[in-house]
């Protein structure tokens, strides 16, 4: 941090600022400032209400009460994205490119380089190209962001943001789809901006990142203000405590002994795709079987081939030891196999629709009488999944667009259970979730095994893998490196062969 900032006026600052959506409470009377050079982390679980006070911060929110002030003057923020005028730039979790331009048209968007009338594309190619150097982004200018993955697509919205000047800019969970690769990369540009001046708030669900990143750190509970302190002031287990207001010395459940003579629900033999070669596993009844590996390797693949998201072109697919081969996801679920996706936004959810719609979608025969859709039904399905899955929303007709991201993921674990699956396929389980609802979501992983059914977890999340799975397979580069069980699922014999330094396909 730059000598002195921690004594500076505040950039921005908040003052007793709270938040309602008609008569509902989000924010209680908080207090929260950023300096210039330094990066102030915000935590909290979802529906701590941390995307409440960053909207109301960059002007997308109205506050209900209390002052924001723009170095020390009280100003009343421009709606809809017009705050970055006054530098204050906000990177949505949900990125806001468009997908059909390429790079350098979405960071020059609206304020496009002219010469003499016409777009000068030479010199927008060329100062895009040196942003993407002066962090070590190999992506071309001229890329379409169609094209990109979405962790490229990530780093393409922060470079976007970082080249409008910001004097403040707040991240919400900007390394959730990152690698570690490019976390590293993330890091040395926030370092650059701090040595800029620039006053960084920055919102995650990793702890360790926060500890790494931070210079202080703000801690939000139920839409209170909990703690404010230096982060060298705290430990990782006190965040989790002051979060969830609770111990979590219990974060993974207990793991019942998976039953090796159990019968194989699902045999895979040779799988091969575009992407993917002579994938070989096998998953038994009541075990959760991990499947780890470097981003892109493959993981996801290989569960969209099975589920008929993609073409198989080789290899045999047996559910209970009957060749199987699907079309579409309405197949799969017929045959007892249903999917979460790792990109609930894009793929998983109607953003714009209710609870309701979102629960009963993929079951939605279930619900269909003499042609008609049974709302009542539907009714008591959303209560029974509120219930069960813990789903908590101001108003059951919200969108699911406006739920906090573990509330989304609650949901979308609520709709694929309606379809009362044998096997149950979760892309990424808890990315972007806080620690609490984390550890709801793997007590619900080990119950389902318990009562018998087939879990797989694709997890980029070495501790959770380690920590749930009977099993892991470790996948590079579009192949299955090796499988470990028991004592050998540990991080370093995981990386071994994540990195390519080890390959044994075992019978395990």
């Amino acid at each position: 941090m730059a000598d002195g900032a921690m004594h500076e006026l505040p950039v921005l600052s908040a003052e007793r600022v709270s938040k309602s959506f008609g008569t509902i409470p989000v924010l209680f009377s908080i207090n929260f400032d950023l300096r210039a050079g330094e990066v102030h982390a915000l935590i909290g679980e979802n529906g701590a209400g941390k995307s409440t006070l960053m909207k109301v911060l960059s002007g997308f929110h109205p506050a209900t009460s209390g002052t924001l002030r723009v170095d020390g003057e009280e100003i009343i923020l421009p709606p809809n994205g017009q705050a970055e005028d006054l530098g204050i730039v906000l990177i949505h979790q949900e990125l806001n490119l468009a997908e059909q331009m390429t790079v350098e048209e979405n960071i020059f968007l609206g304020r496009e380089i002219t010469k003499n009338g016409f777009l000068d594309r030479a010199e927008m190619t060329s100062q895009v190209a040196k942003m993407f150097a002066d962090v070590g982004l190999d992506i071309s200018p001229k890329s379409r962001i169609s094209s990109l993955s979405i962790a490229q697509k990530q780093m393409v919205e922060i470079v976007k943001a970082t080249s409008r000047n910001a004097r403040v800019l707040i991240m919400d969970e900007p390394t959730a789809v990152l690698t570690e690769a490019e976390t590293d990369v993330f890091f040395k540009q926030v370092a650059l901006l701090k040595e800029r001046g620039t006053a960084i708030m920055f919102v995650s669900h990793k702890l360790q990142e926060v500890m790494a990143i931070s210079d202080r750190v703000t801690i939000l509970r139920d839409g209170q203000w909990i703690a404010t302190k230096p982060a060298h002031e705290f430990t990782l287990d006190a965040m989790a405590q002051m979060m969830v207001g609770r111990e979590l010395s219990d974060l993974y459940p207990p793991m019942h002994e998976a039953d090796v003579d159990a019968d194989r629900v699902l045999e895979v033999e040779g799988l091969t795709t575009a992407h993917i070669r002579d994938v070989s596993f096998d998953l038994r009844k009541g075990e959760v079987l991990g499947f780890s590996g470097l981003i892109g390797s493959g993981r996801t693949e290989v569960f969209e081939s099975i589920c008929g998201l993609t073409e198989i072109l080789g290899g045999t697919v047996k559910l209970d030891g009957d060749p199987v081969r699907f079309s579409s996801v309405a197949q799969a679920r017929d045959a007892g196999i249903v999917y979460l996706t790792k990109d609930r936004k894009e793929k998983g959810l109607l953003l714009e629709q209710g609870m309701q719609s979102n629960l009963t979608l993929l079951a939605l025969p279930k619900f269909v009488k003499n042609m008609l859709l049974d709302k009542k039904a539907e009714a008591k399905a959303l209560a029974r999944g509120i219930r069960r899955f813990d789903i908590r929303a101001r108003d059951p007709n919200v969108k699911a667009g406006d739920m906090s991201g573990g509330n989304q993921q609650k949901l979308l674990l609520a709709k694929i259970m309606e379809c009362d699956p044998r096997v149950v396929i979760i892309d990424e389980p808890t990315r972007g979730i806080d620690v609490g609802t984390k550890q709801q979501i793997y007590h619900f992983i080990a119950a389902l095994a318990a009562e018998g059914m087939s879990v797989v977890v694709i997890s980029s999340e070495m501790p959770e893998i380690i920590g749930i799975c009977h099993r892991v397979f470790v996948m590079r580069e579009g192949r299955i490196m090796g499988a470990v069980t028991g004592d050998a699922i540990n991080e370093t014999e995981i990386v071994r062969y994540a990195a390519g330094l080890k390959e044994e396909v075992r019978d395990v």
